[in-house]
């Protein structure tokens, strides 16, 4: 006989948006205990599950309090109803709640009122549909709408009555059949209600139930946490355009980048994020959080790291695909990973279809590189060694993309107007300087060979795992790492040596570095420049989590092509620590997203064989003579013992960038004597 033998929930705190999947343990007629689902379609021995989801209201309304939404609501702000602000975030628990919230909760009604102004009733794109909808009280008639990700597009709970199930005089409860099928997507109808979850085996011939049902209760539904809109900083005018009198700057048009480490499910753990409520770290919460910011910002390029293949596969390739971007992917390498092949994790590269158009791809795997090297410089008895220190997995993903905004340059008016994008995660532990450093320069000298053969735009995006002054930025940002540097001192394997030969040719520059050069005053102005160290004009954190605030992200762009218009604004680190640090309900990830516009500039063909060097704007991002020596930021994952045997990939290839009609890339430089990039056209 088909029968239940468990049921329980993967949370028990339901989120609006937020897929519930319930644990269904079953023994099968034949004795068989699996997971696996008997629906009517396929019965087994004329036996199938029958599942039902119910809200369990009540005639009493409770309203919720927007900031903890595990608490009844006390006090309400008036202002929020007069500027239209949806109800659900004017609820608050205490008096010290809506004190503590109202330097940021303030913001609400400003940009509420600009918004209004400037676009009519534009509630819908300024708080995003997402969680923003119903009233934030219990009721049975829940207001607002549901998001992309909630009942428009993803949410199918099968047909439902229109009338109430059952009704308990005694206690006032009205259950209110929501759902059947197995899994449920709650909505705003159902923020502050109880959920029941309810499944029995069924007779195919009798439509009758086989023994009594099972069944399981959620907590109240909470409505997603969105926190205040970031918004774009426009820099005024970018110090490096007129500084550069060798060429002349013309309007080729704009895009935006957006660079976001989004932390994998795999390292999403509640023993590295104990602070964080564990329904906030569920994959079912995080990727809809995370999706909604994303689709928000609206960039034309997005690069993410962290994004494990199933999650690239199943979610956000799908799901972007909807907002019109089209999807690039390299996932890590598996020399040393020994877990589940689709929960490894790798780098992402999406663009809009509309702005851009695709035309080679590239993909970096530095376990090549590393193989390559101790083939060249280390003895035969200490490779295995050196092979268990330089292998991590790392991969770099770079995309050339062609714009379709048109080029109305003066100069050379049917010109392509072409990109290369990098995005990579060096995701190597802070111990271990030496191969970190390596894999940068690895990087760099790739994208060099690029930009003297192509002569197009750059971008280097990404977690570069780095602070601000160490020896990884300081090659990025000042072109070359000073013999002197402290993390030179640790290079067991001889891979940095000569430190002279630590440099690259790429008139590279942080695009955050612009709020140090911005001119003029203001509020905003103030507020970026106050969120930057001024030793190393870098934003003070990327990342921010119980034991680490930093900066790790980057985006960097050739300051010869491009020029920064606009900055998503920084977040301050007393807003996060109110949830003591990152991830919390309201950002999904320990990182913050960075995004840059940028503009296209007219400028003489580059050439790396001359330098930069003599262009005092160049290395600018960290002023000389006023270096912070930073440390690293810990790597997540932990040093790993090499595996008994290592992929040997050693396909020598040539260069041949004619028309950009790359191939395969083999690479010669100072510390990196083959560098393998395979192409995916």
């Amino acid at each position: 006989m088909l029968s239940v033998v468990r049921v329980h929930l993967p949370s028990e705190i339901p989120i609006v948006g937020c897929e519930i999947t319930p644990y269904v343990l079953l023994r099968r007629p034949d004795g068989a205990v699996s997971t696996d689902d008997v629906p009517e379609t396929t019965p087994a021995d004329g036996q199938f599950m029958r599942y039902r989801w119910y809200r369990i209201q009540s005639d009493r309304k409770v309203p919720i309090c927007s900031v903890h939404p595990m608490e009844q609501a006390t006090i309400q702000c008036l202002g929020c109803l007069k500027s239209k602000i949806p109800v659900a975030k004017s609820y608050h628990c205490s008096a010290k709640c809506f004190s503590d919230a109202w330097q940021h909760h303030k913001v609400l009604h400003e940009r509420a009122s600009s918004t209004l102004n400037e676009n009519g009733a534009e509630e819908e794109e300024l708080f995003g549909k997402f969680g923003s909808g119903g009233s934030g009280v219990l009721s049975t008639a829940g207001s607002g709408s549901l998001s992309n990700f909630g009942q428009s597009r993803g949410v199918n709970n099968g047909p439902v009555p229109l009338y109430p199930s059952v009704t308990d005089k005694n206690s006032g409860e009205t259950w209110f059949e929501v759902g059947r099928s197995r899994t449920y997507t709650p909505t705003a109808d159902d923020i502050g209600h109880a959920l029941k979850f309810e499944c029995v085996a069924v007779d195919s011939e009798k439509r009758s139930p086989i023994g009594p049902p099972t069944s399981i209760m959620t907590s109240r539904v909470i409505p997603a946490p969105t926190p205040t809109p970031r918004r774009l900083i426009q820099v005024n005018g970018d110090v490096l355009g007129h500084l550069d009198l060798d060429s002349q700057t013309s309007s080729l048009g704009t895009f935006t980048v957006l660079s976001y480490n989004i932390l994998a499910d795999a390292y999403a753990t509640s023993d590295a994020y104990s602070y964080c409520p564990t329904w906030a770290l569920t994959w079912t919460y995080r990727r809809q959080n995370l999706l909604r910011e994303i689709i928000g910002y609206h960039a034309d390029i997005i690069c993410l790291q962290e994004v494990q293949v199933n999650h690239f596969e199943d979610f956000f390739s799908p799901e972007l695909d909807k907002h019109g971007y089209q999807a690039l992917y390299k996932k890590r390498t598996t020399e040393v990973y020994s877990g589940n092949p689709m929960a490894i994790d790798g780098c992402a590269t999406f663009f809009r279809r509309d702005k851009f158009s695709h035309v080679k791809k590239y993909e970096v795997e530095f376990n090549k590189a590393a193989q390559s090297l101790t083939d060249a410089i280390i003895p035969a008895a200490q490779k295995r060694v050196a092979l268990s220190r330089l292998i991590k997995d790392n991969i770099a993903l770079i995309a050339v993309l062609e714009a379709k905004f048109g080029n109305h340059g003066a100069e050379n008016p049917g010109k392509r107007q072409l990109l290369c994008v990098a995005n990579t995660h060096i995701n190597v532990h802070q111990d271990l300087k030496d191969v970190k450093l390596w894999e940068v320069h690895t990087l760099l000298k790739g994208l060099e060979k690029i930009a003297v053969s192509a002569d197009i735009p750059m971008l280097v995006c990404g977690d570069f795992n780095s602070t601000p002054g160490s020896s990884p930025h300081t090659l990025l940002a000042m072109g070359k790492v000073d013999q002197h540097h402290p993390d030179l001192a640790i290079d067991p394997l001889g891979i940095l040596r000569p430190p002279s030969k630590l440099n690259h040719q790429l008139p590279l520059v942080s695009a955050y570095s612009a709020f140090a050069r911005m001119v003029g005053v203001g509020y905003d102005l103030e507020h970026q420049r106050r969120r930057t160290d001024p030793a190393t004009n870098e934003p003070l954190f990327t990342n921010c989590i119980r034991d680490f605030t930093g900066t790790v992200d980057y985006i960097f762009y050739t300051a010869d092509s491009l020029t920064v218009d606009s900055l998503l604004e920084l977040l301050d680190e007393e807003s996060l620590r109110k949830d003591t640090a990152l991830p919390s309900p309201e950002w999904s990830s320990d990182h913050i997203a960075l995004l840059a516009e940028f503009r296209c500039k007219s400028r003489i063909r580059r050439s790396c064989r001359k330098g930069y060097s003599h262009h005092p704007w160049w290395r600018n991002t960290v002023p000389s003579g006023n270096l912070r020596q930073g440390g690293d930021a810990g790597s997540r994952r932990s040093k790993a013992a090499l595996g008994s045997s290592l992929r040997k990939g050693k396909r020598l290839v040539t260069f041949d960038f004619t028309l950009l009609h790359l191939s395969s890339v083999i690479l010669s430089c100072p510390c990196v004597p083959l560098l393998s990039i395979e192409e995916n056209t």
